[in-house]
C-alpha cells in the first residue's frame, strides 16, 4: 500500500523545456508507480523512499542533458497508514 503522494514541478533552465519534461514522464513512466501528468506538476503515488529516489533520478538524468541546472518544488503528503490519490480526492469527484 502506499504510504505517500508526492508532486513535483521540475523547471529546467532551457529556453525549450519539451524534450526534458518528456524525459521526466519517462523515468517516472517506467518506475511503475501510480502518476497523473497535470498542467502545473506531475503527482506520484507510492512508497516514499521510492517516490524521493524517482525525483532523485529525474534531476540527476535532467542535469545530465546540461542547460545549466535544474529547479524541482516538491510537496509531500505521508502517511504511514496508507493514502492514494482517489482517497484524498474522492469528496470532490
Amino acid at each position: 500500500m502506499a504510504n505517500a503522494l508526492l508532486s513535483f514541478e521540475t523547471i529546467p533552465r532551457v529556453e525549450d523545456a519539451a524534450p526534458y519534461i518528456d524525459l521526466a514522464v519517462e523515468i517516472i513512466r517506467q518506475s511503475g508507480v501510480k502518476y497523473v501528468v497535470g498542467p502545473m506538476d506531475t503527482m506520484l503515488e507510492g512508497d516514499l523512499e521510492q517516490l524521493l529516489d524517482i525525483v532523485k533520478r529525474v534531476n540527476v538524468e535532467l542535469a545530465a542533458l546540461g542547460g545549466g541546472g535544474i529547479t524541482s518544488i516538491i510537496k509531500i503528503q505521508f502517511d504511514p497508514d496508507g493514502i492514494s490519490m482517489e482517497q484524498v480526492t474522492e469528496r470532490y469527484r
